[in-house]
C-alpha cells in the first residue's frame, strides 16, 4: 500500500497554516486582526482552565476517599481477576517502552527526524518545552501529594517505589501524543491522514494509562489526573505556538517556528 505523502501549499508560510491563519493574514483591520487572535487565546485557556478545575476536583476525590476514588479498588480488582500471563507480558512490553529510559530515546530520535525533514528547530523547541515541563511537573506532584501505590501483593512486577499520584507514564505519555499530534496535524493536509493520526495518538496516551491500572501500578485517580493535566499543558503549548504563528501572520512573516520548508 503506497504511503500518502505530505502536501504543502508553497505559500502557506505566509497565508497561516490554517483557515484561521489565513483570516488573520488577510484581515485589513489591526483590532479584527488581534479580536480573531484574542479569542482563540480565550478559548485555549477556558479549555485548560477546564482540565485543570477537572483535575481539583479528582484530587479532591482522592483526599476526601470520595467521588471518582471510589471506583478506584473495585477496577483494580477486576482488573486484577481478568489478568492473563500472554496479555499481561504484552502489557509490561509496552509500559516500559513509555518509561523514562526507552521512551525518551524514541522520543528524541522522531522529533530529530521530522525537524530534519522539516528543516525547523521548532519541532524540537515544541517537544522539548512540552515534555521538559511535562517531567518536571511529574516530578514535583509526586513528592507533593506523596499517595501511596497500590498494594504490592496486587502489582505487577517491575515495581516502583515513588510516589502514586499523579501517574507519570499517563502524564507524560499524554504530552508525547498531544504535541506530536500536533506537529502532524501541521504536516498533513488530507482529512483522512489527520483523523487517523488523532485516532493514533488518543488510543496510544489512553493504553498508557489503562495499563498503569492493569499492571496495579497506579489508582484509575492517579491516571485520570494524568490525562487532564497532560491535555491541558498540550493545550497551553500549542496555544502558544498559535498565537505566535497568528501574529506573524498577520504581518505576512515567515517566523522560524512556523516554516516547515521540505527540501
Amino acid at each position: 500500500m503506497e504511503l500518502e505523502q505530505p502536501t504543502r501549499d508553497p505559500n502557506w508560510h505566509v497565508q497561516g497554516p490554517t483557515a484561521l491563519g489565513r483570516v488573520v493574514a488577510r484581515t485589513r483591520s489591526w483590532w479584527q486582526a488581534n479580536a480573531l487572535i484574542g479569542t482563540y487565546l480565550v478559548v485555549a485557556v477556558m479549555a485548560t482552565l477546564t482540565l485543570v478545575w477537572g483535575s481539583g476536583e479528582v484530587y479532591e476525590g482522592v483526599a476526601d476517599s470520595g467521588g471518582i476514588a471510589l471506583v478506584d479498588q473495585p477496577l483494580l480488582t477486576w482488573m486484577v481477576a481478568h489478568r492473563t500471563p500472554a496479555f499481561t507480558s504484552a502489557v509490561v512490553a509496552f509500559t516500559e517502552f513509555g518509561g523514562p529510559v526507552i521512551q525518551p530515546i524514541v522520543l528524541l530520535v522522531v522529533t530529530l527526524g521530522i525537524a530534519w525533514a522539516w528543516r525547523s528547530w521548532a519541532p524540537l523547541v515544541l517537544v522539548g518545552v512540552a515534555v521538559g515541563t511535562s517531567t518536571l511537573a511529574t516530578v514535583f506532584g509526586k513528592q507533593l501529594f506523596g499517595r501511596a501505590r497500590p498494594p504490592i501483593d496486587l502489582a505487577v512486577p517491575p515495581l516502583e517505589t515513588t510516589a502514586s499520584f499523579p501517574s507519570g507514564h499517563t502524564l507524560n505519555g499524554t504530552v508525547i501524543a498531544g504535541i506530536l499530534c500536533y506537529l502532524m496535524l501541521h504536516w498533513f493536509r488530507r482529512a483522512s491522514a489527520r483523523a487517523a493520526w488523532i485516532v493514533g495518538f488518543s488510543l496510544y496516551a489512553l493504553s498508557m494509562g489503562m495499563s498503569r491500572v492493569y499492571l496495579g501500578h497506579h489508582w484509575l485517580t492517579d491516571v485520570l489526573v494524568g490525562w487532564t493535566l497532560g491535555l491541558a499543558w498540550v493545550l497551553v503549548v500549542i496555544g502558544i505556538h498559535r498565537v505566535w504563528l497568528l501574529a506573524r501572520a498577520r504581518h505576512g512573516q515567515p517566523a522560524w517556528m512556523l516554516r516547515a520548508r521540505r527540501a
